[in-house]
């Protein structure tokens, strides 16, 4: 230390060139903290986006249509079934399917006429649970495709979806080859009364997350062949249907 003039202590050079230098440094720390908490944050952010991105369900499927003149209408479950039927059902049939499969049609094909007059006349609510998990028994991923549509044509119109579902395993397309392709699947909807509205949904595969999502969870829930059907949450085989609504009504 040096004196000035008036007898005070001044600092000398080389300790004002130390204490620059060592704010320089402060500064050079801090900035760089700074940037690394910034990069860990958008590194974080990002991971959390691709994540959601993996792991999420996507759009979730709803239906707002009002019920017909019958009073039929219709909800999405909690298990990712469209339910069918009138509020009143005490009866709930929940037929888990996938859309390529033979021995789903063939089900059907049995058990249309039941169903349809269950839920008319109030006795019971069917909920179609369709998953995917047949798209290897095709070349363009038709089970996955064909399950997204079943959301789409279910929230535009409920009270047509059984006539859909129908339709659709009419024209089910034979196993290792070639599904229905997407303008296909929009043609069957207009068939049965649907209007150009469904066509985006479907080729924009709007809820195909959340089929991969349902489909895992009926997986998850123990099933593990199609059709597999229940009546009032009791598992019954299909060949028996029609007698298991009758003793489930009391009728």
């Amino acid at each position: 230390m040096s004196r000035n003039p008036a007898g005070r202590k001044t600092p000398s050079v080389l300790t004002k060139a130390n204490k620059a230098d060592r704010n320089r440094r402060i500064a050079i720390q801090v900035g760089v903290a700074a940037v690394l908490v910034g990069l860990v944050a958008a590194i974080g952010i990002s991971i959390a986006l691709k994540n959601s991105d993996d792991d999420g369900t996507g759009p979730v499927p709803s239906i707002a249509a009002p019920s017909n003149a019958a009073g039929v209408t219709g909800t999405v479950t909690d298990s990712g079934a469209v339910r069918i039927g009138k509020p009143e059902a005490k009866v709930t049939v929940r037929v888990v399917a996938d859309l390529q499969c033979p021995a789903c049609k063939a089900f059907e094909a049995a058990n249309e006429q039941t169903l349809s007059q269950a839920v008319n006349s109030g006795t019971a609510a069917v909920e179609y649970n369709i998953i995917s998990f047949l798209d290897k028994a095709s070349t363009n991923q038709y089970s996955s495709r064909a399950a997204n549509a079943s959301y789409c044509v279910a929230q535009a119109d409920p009270s047509k979806y059984q006539t859909w579902i129908a339709t659709m395993f009419e024209r089910q397309p034979a196993e290792g080859g070639a599904g229905l392709t997407d303008d296909q699947l929009i043609e069957i909807a207009k068939s049965v009364g649907y209007t150009d509205e469904v066509a985006s949904c479907i080729t924009d595969k709007t809820y195909a997350k959340f089929v991969t999502s349902t489909t895992q969870q009926a997986f998850d829930s123990g099933v593990d062949s199609t059709p597999t059907v229940y009546v009032n949450n009791e598992k019954i085989n299909p060949a028996n249907l029609a007698q298991a609504i009758t003793a489930a009504s009391g009728q």
